[in-house]
């Protein structure tokens, strides 16, 4: 897997589609896409200077998916090489917004819409602690 920033503000994370991605068909199971785009948010993450376990040792919290939303319009297969780019859309005081595409080359398979909110150990909603909306907030695409 690599991983990027590109020239927007999108982060791409590149991967291979292997046997166990596939269906009966040849095909990638739908669910899988779940796993691609978590991947890219995790990647995502690290490019901003942060990674899952640091983010629950400094603030003592999760962050979590609240809602997802896809919209399958290509099927990737076996040995595909893909890209998962991800961007910030949106960043308040309790969520996080962003859009998720996954490419093959300059074809669009699969856009996803993802909420993502903060969480304590204990599975409390809490408030994005003033930094992490900062770190957010300065990579949303220019409106």
């Amino acid at each position: 897997m690599i991983a990027n920033l590109n020239h927007s503000s999108a982060h791409t994370l590149s991967i291979r589609i292997y046997y166990e991605d596939t269906d009966a068909g040849g095909i990638v199971y739908h669910a899988n896409y779940l796993k691609f785009a978590e991947r890219g948010r995790t990647e995502y993450l690290r490019s901003l200077g942060y990674d899952h376990q640091q983010v629950m040792a400094e603030y003592k919290l999760i962050l979590v998916v609240r809602h997802i939303e896809i919209d399958y319009r290509a099927p990737a297969r076996l040995d595909d090489l893909l890209e998962v780019r991800t961007e910030t859309i949106a960043c308040g005081n309790t969520s996080i917004g962003m859009k998720q595409q996954v490419y093959k080359g300059e074809k669009l398979l699969a856009e996803l819409k993802v909420t993502v909110v903060a969480v304590t150990p204990e599975g409390k909603a809490v408030r994005l602690p003033p930094h992490l909306r900062q770190i957010f907030g300065s990579h949303k695409p220019a409106e």
